[in-house]
């Protein structure tokens, strides 16, 4: 990643919300392992006062509490191909328009095997995600789907060759996805030989087998190999208690990952995110996680 490039950490509301593709890739690379991304369910506002109400999106909740990028997933549910449809957001026909609301940039997860058609990672959505103003696309797998690392490897060369050098595609699993598969520094490292400019690593502490040594061999390898590396909590960890929170992110910084994750398996469709803010704390600070906070609420909408 070039050197040159601005910190992600140090945007604001609009620089933010019109970062995308490489560029994403190289401020998260720039920001020396101080980005913190929040996946929430598409169409959850699970702190809605009452139901029906609307209320706040899952997505208004994690970048209020210091998420600097936010993923959307299970797609399928809010998203018919043209329109995506947010409880308390409202109705969207470009992600550049609601990451101006958010104030954040948006990404996506898609995913290999069967699952839901427009979920698919293949390049006839993945196109049209790209195309209405998508920041990354996050090829992994949820629970239960099967997904292996050879096929994470096929789709990331499908979109790779069919969406162009520019678009950020970030590769890997935050658990087993049921397919039990021992993670190596060459399933890592293959991801990258096939496209991805960022790869997904389960931290330690979060999944079976995968220890510092090996995760800090990794994280070396994928980014000599010219990726970064999203550290994953992906194993319903997001809704651990509080002690747990410091050993995983400083864990996460000794072993050199660029990006933290916080999965969405707590309140429904999103992490805790009182538990995203101790862990922004951990890793840059008060001072850049309040700023990022305060950088909340939500934008003018045209």
């Amino acid at each position: 990643m070039t050197s040159s490039a601005p910190r992600i950490l140090d945007l604001d509301r609009e620089q933010l919300a019109a970062l995308r593709g490489r560029e994403l890739t190289a401020a998260v690379a720039a920001a020396e392992g101080r980005t913190v991304v929040g996946e929430v369910f598409a169409e959850r506002a699970a702190l809605s006062a009452y139901p029906g109400a609307g209320g706040v999106h899952n997505a208004e909740v994690v970048a209020a509490f210091g998420a600097d990028i936010i993923v959307l997933n299970m797609i399928e549910r809010a998203w018919d191909g043209e329109r995506l449809t947010l409880p308390g957001l409202g109705v969207f026909t470009s992600i550049a328009d609601l990451a101006a609301v958010l104030g954040r940039p948006v990404g996506v997860n898609l995913e290999p095997g069967d699952v839901p058609e427009v979920r698919r990672a293949e390049p006839e959505y993945a196109g049209r995600l790209i195309d209405m103003g998508a920041a990354m696309l996050c090829l992994t797998a949820n629970p239960g789907t099967g997904g292996s690392y050879e096929g994470l490897a096929r789709v990331t060369d499908e979109l790779r060759r069919g969406l162009g050098d520019d678009v950020a595609l970030w590769t890997g699993k935050m658990h087993h996805a049921g397919h039990p598969e021992r993670i190596t520094v060459g399933r890592l490292t293959a991801l990258v030989d096939a496209g991805a400019d960022g790869v997904v690593l389960p931290l330690p502490g979060t999944l079976p087998g995968v220890t510092r040594e090996l995760a800090a061999e990794a994280v070396a390898a994928v980014q000599d190999a010219g990726a970064v590396v999203m550290g994953a909590i992906g194993t319903s960890q997001e809704g651990a208690h509080a002690n747990v929170v410091p050993q995983l992110a400083l864990t996460a910084k000794e072993i050199g990952v660029d990006a933290h994750h916080f999965g969405d398996s707590f309140i429904p469709g999103m992490c805790d995110p009182e538990l995203l803010y101790a862990y922004s704390v951990a890793i840059r600070g008060r001072r850049h996680t309040w700023n990022r906070m305060a950088l909340g609420g939500r934008g003018r909408r045209a």
